[in-house]
């Protein structure tokens, strides 16, 4: 089982599948809920094909999309990482180049198969995606006011492959915005170079302004006329920022979970203090929190079975973040050898 440990264990730290259940989060909440939802749904695959195998290649195209990534940052990174961080998979020689080029060929092949399901939008989507985390991995990460908007656009672009034409645009947005926040915190408490100067805060400010008035603007337009399932009939509506068919109180609980990360990660940075660690604990929470925003629109829409889903997913994925952690911690330090 040690033995075994120690084999596994470089590959998974170098694709950080511990918190790539956030990226299934995202991708699912849209495959449920465009399900749930009479308002969002039109012919095609989201539709037509069973929800279990929905899932499944959502899953799939989700973690391997993530694990590319990861993967890709750390094969950029290799040289940085000997010197500034000698632990990582690459920087400490647990995983050749060779394995780490062979791994991103095969995660992105998986994220492009995985998505397929849902049709060539998808396949489309998902390309952008991938070439978005190029980007965001060979340049944008080194410009923070042009790194942050584009890892939070990657995040909300990223949550629309199952079904880009998505009505309810407002989760993405949340999405969008709490990617942005917490990795320009993040950013800040590992003290990463370049330092995010006031400059680039404002500009980053400017480009999220920029991403939202966008999306409020594409999510209005298509509240304007739905194509009703059940009974076909075209409605038209009165549009606007908020769809017609949704009641407003939907919003107030992830709003309140908003506000309950934003305590945590205050309590953890007081207790952690500034510096690398604080910053793992805030992204690593960051990613939990995305699921529980899924929940929480499910759940205050009324979709209950669907919330219950994504619930079980939050808790497995919280789960399975903490023994992994602890089995990382057993495989490089055996419980025999500890002092």
């Amino acid at each position: 089982m040690e033995s075994l440990l120690r084999r596994v264990s470089p590959i998974l730290r170098l694709t950080r599948v511990t918190t790539a259940f956030a990226a299934v989060g995202n991708v699912w909440f849209v495959i449920l809920w465009s399900r749930a939802n009479p308002e969002e749904q039109a012919s095609g695959p989201i539709v037509d094909r069973p929800a279990w195998l929905l899932l499944m290649a959502g899953a799939l195209s989700a973690v391997a999309l993530y694990a590319f990534g990861a993967c890709l940052n750390d094969v950029l990174d290799a040289r940085r990482d000997r010197a500034l961080r000698p632990d990582r998979p690459i920087a400490s020689g647990q995983v050749s180049l060779d394995v780490a080029a062979v791994t991103i060929a095969c995660t992105l092949i998986l994220a492009v198969l995985g998505s397929t399901i849902f049709g060539p939008h998808a396949v489309l989507m998902t390309l952008l995606v991938a070439l978005a985390i190029l980007f965001f991995n060979v340049a944008a990460k080194f410009i923070p006011a042009i790194g942050l908007v584009v890892l939070g656009l990657i995040y909300g672009g990223h949550m629309l492959v199952p079904n880009i034409g998505l009505h309810f645009l407002w989760p993405v947005w949340l999405v969008m915005t709490h990617a942005l926040i917490v990795g320009g915190i993040a950013h800040s408490l590992a003290r990463k170079v370049p330092p995010i100067s006031g400059r680039a805060v404002s500009l980053a400010v400017a480009g999220w302004v920029f991403w939202s008035v966008v999306l409020l603007v594409v999510g209005w337009g298509r509240a304007s006329s739905i194509e009703r399932i059940g009974p076909v009939r075209r409605e038209d509506l009165t549009g606007g920022p908020w769809p017609d068919w949704l009641d407003l109180t939907v919003a107030i609980p992830p709003v309140i979970l908003a506000f309950l990360f934003a305590l945590i990660a205050g309590k953890k940075l007081r207790i952690a203090g500034a510096g690398p660690r604080a910053a793992e604990k805030i992204q690593r929470y960051g990613a939990l929190w995305l699921t529980l925003y899924a929940t929480a629109w499910l759940l205050a829409a009324g979709h209950l079975g669907e919330a219950a889903i994504l619930g079980s997913l939050a808790f497995a994925g919280f789960l399975g973040m903490t023994i992994l952690r602890e089995l990382y911690g057993l495989a490089e330090q055996p419980l025999g050898y500890r002092r």
